[in-house]
């Protein structure tokens, strides 16, 4: 499936974590037996499983899955990674996963967030990266990369949910210059999986639709091919990126350029039915792959 894709470069989300990216080396292995080789590769340990040492989830204990920076049953569980043609300047990447939430902006913190929470409790459930990537004109294009926790699994508090929301509100705070990092330098790249759509579903979609509209970015609105429909949505089905069994077809995966930068193509690898491609996308995620052409100098 992305041998198919033949993208430049690609963003995995929901990946596990090893510190010598043994089996990210051992995809992109395979990937070049089928003839899209991905000689370069980055990964950073994610917050998912990276144990606070408090009982974040109440329920008496330290230690469990949702005592973790973000959910998970082991540290690395579930993060995010990078295959690219591109030559990667790992020494020049900025990571501000661990960035707390309580320094946000606005942040909307939960009612009844302890100080020692506030002091321990990053906002990245996986991380926010600036990755730039050595063009050949010897330029640079960034990757700005998130995976944001879904909305949901929590109670009346709306913790995920607000959450959720303040994970893509630190990129409107970071293009906007009010955080203690300077903006990225054009040409970027905003992408990853939010795990809220602007306009059906679970969450708080101020920050994604402002995300979407923001004059630093450009959204491309990449459609898929299925002919799926969700006739109690308002958004457009077409542009639907994932299926999810409570909610439908939900537009949660992003690949947002900046402005001026040139848009050739766009599209959502999600073909009908009867494709020969479809039994591996649906084996391999509820997500289906984001793809956008872009013309760089």
């Amino acid at each position: 499936m992305l041998a198919a894709l033949d993208a430049d470069v690609i963003l995995l989300t929901s990946v596990d974590y090893d510190r010598n990216l043994a089996a990210l080396s051992l995809m992109a292995d395979r990937l070049a037996t089928l003839g899209a080789p991905y000689p370069h590769r980055f990964a950073l340990r994610p917050n998912t499983g990276w144990q606070t040492g408090i009982d974040l989830d109440g329920d008496g204990r330290a230690g469990g899955p949702g005592d973790a920076q973000g959910w998970g049953q082991f540290s690395g569980q579930g993060g995010m990674a990078i295959l690219s043609r591109l030559p990667i300047e790992a020494e020049s990447v900025r990571d501000f996963s661990a960035f707390l939430w309580a320094d946000l902006p606005g942040a909307l913190l939960p009612d009844g967030m302890g100080e020692e929470t506030r002091r321990l409790q990053r906002l990245s459930s996986t991380g926010h990266w600036d990755v730039p990537l050595r063009l050949a004109s010897g330029g640079r294009l960034r990757l700005l990369a998130f995976h944001a926790t879904p909305p949901v699994f929590d109670g009346p508090e709306d913790r995920n949910g607000r959450r959720n929301h303040d994970e893509a509100a630190f990129w409107l705070h970071l293009l906007n210059g009010d955080l203690p990092f300077p903006p990225p330098a054009a040409p970027f790249v905003l992408l990853g999986d939010s795990n809220l759509d602007p306009a059906d579903g679970d969450g708080r979609p101020q920050a994604i639709r402002a995300l979407l509209a923001h004059p630093a970015l450009q959204d491309p609105q990449p459609k898929g091919r299925s002919g799926h429909a969700d006739p109690g949505h308002s958004g457009d089905p077409v542009l639907d990126t994932a299926v999810f069994p409570q909610t439908g077809g939900l537009r949660v995966d992003l690949v947002l350029p900046s402005a001026g930068v040139t848009v050739t193509a766009a599209g959502v690898l999600w073909p009908p039915e009867d494709d020969p491609l479809m039994p591996d996308l649906l084996a391999a995620s509820r997500h289906f792959p984001v793809w956008v052409e872009i013309a760089v100098p």
